[in-house]
């Protein structure tokens, strides 16, 4: 399929860091995607939480699930706007190689115990993984991704500063982490610009697997019922619609149907939707996308409000759901544990980590420590509590 000309276009990448000769079999940003399924903070997603503990069920989303599904729809719709697929696709995978132990609850807790030290964002955290904390290449710290690619994953929810370069969005009181400023010193990212149309689809794509699979995952888990998600306008009309093509379907068959049209509804509109700012904006090049004064990919009017819609039904009845509160809580107070340990007996840390704090000060040592903690999965998090601690919570 013919490339737009506003997508970003591999044989014109801003380059890498550090200057490596082009693959003779794969362009750029494929080769970024390649190199983001072979690193370790990928595999680790196999067992960290995306909602539910890996002990409370085999298919429930973990972390990596949920990441493959983003990519998923974010080649669709890159494929159906004529943007670059593979940066799509590079975005997706690595858009939550930062995420910690225990899903949000984890990064609750992380940023808390660095809230003396500029607390802990999971974006950052990313950019911290593919710059710094992945080590396999002799001749870099890092993957060296593109530079396309390094820009969408700290730019994917619109820029981060104004031209002034005075912090925007939830960075206004906090400032721009401090991860995300060093290494924009060392490759300008352009803070204040948007970033390609290629990220924002990833972006939008994230959404879009959220909104369905949390929907999933909670009729699973019996949080609430098929009538109780009818009462939310879309889902409500698909259901009426699966219900009255098929009046004897099960409810296990109608809830994957269910999942399936919703994903199309959303997909649908925004290929619609984005293809309509696209025709007002007419870039010529990925830079006009970048320098628009709003965002060239999503939602229509309409169903950016049943979107809205359905992430506050999912706050009420399932992440807000007593029973996953309580969870949440137990693996908060490892995560914390965790951190004050090895804070405080820094010879617990394995030999390699407790060894490279030599010389660092206070702000790099607690820095060190969470990203100890940070790679982490839900697994190794529990086995070093038991380790160190007489009482671990059973998270269930």
């Amino acid at each position: 399929m013919p490339r737009a000309p506003y997508a970003c276009d591999p044989e014109e990448s801003r380059g890498r860091l550090h200057a490596e000769p082009a693959s003779k079999t794969r362009s750029a940003f494929r080769r970024d995607c390649d190199r983001i399924i072979h690193a370790t903070a990928f595999r680790r997603l196999k067992h960290k939480t995306q909602v539910f503990v890996f002990d409370e069920g085999d298919h429930y989303r973990t972390r990596l699930t949920h990441t493959l599904e983003v990519a998923q729809v974010a080649r669709s719709l890159a494929r159906r706007l004529q943007l670059d697929e593979d940066l799509a696709e590079a975005l997706a995978l690595a858009h939550d190689l930062g995420h910690p132990p225990f899903g949000h609850a984890g990064e609750r807790a992380l940023d808390a115990c660095l809230s003396a030290f500029g607390g802990f964002d999971h974006n950052a955290q990313t950019l911290r993984v593919v710059t710094v904390l992945e080590r396999r290449y002799p001749d870099f710290d890092g993957l060296n991704l593109t530079w396309e690619t390094l820009e969408g994953l700290v730019k994917h929810n619109g820029p981060l500063t104004d031209r002034g370069s005075a912090p925007l969005q939830r960075y206004r009181w906090h400032g721009i982490p401090a991860t995300i400023l060093e290494y924009t010193r060392l490759q300008d990212l352009r803070l204040w610009s948007f970033a390609s149309a290629e990220a924002q689809v990833a972006a939008v794509a994230d959404d879009i697997a959220y909104d369905a699979h949390d929907i999933d995952d909670g009729l699973r888990a019996r949080l609430f019922q098929l009538d109780d998600i009818a009462t939310v306008p879309l889902p409500g009309r698909i259901i009426g619609e699966i219900r009255e093509a098929y009046p004897e379907l099960e409810e296990d068959r109608l809830a994957h149907e269910l999942i399936r049209r919703l994903i199309g509804v959303l997909v649908d509109d925004v290929v619609a939707e984005s293809g309509r700012r696209l025709s007002d904006l007419a870039p010529s090049t990925a830079d006009d996308v970048r320098g628009a004064g709003s965002p060239v990919a999503g939602f229509s009017g309409a169903v950016g409000e049943s979107d809205r819609a359905i992430k506050s039904f999912l706050e009420e009845h399932m992440y807000r759901h007593a029973r996953v509160m309580q969870v949440m809580d137990q693996a908060a107070t490892v995560v914390r544990d965790l951190f004050a340990r090895y804070r405080d007996r820094p010879d617990d840390l394995p030999a390699e980590w407790n060894e490279s704090l030599a010389g660092l000060d206070e702000a790099s040592r607690v820095r060190h420590i969470a990203d100890f903690i940070a790679g982490m999965t839900d697994r190794y998090a529990l086995a070093e509590h038991m380790r160190l601690f007489d009482l671990t919570p059973e998270l269930r």
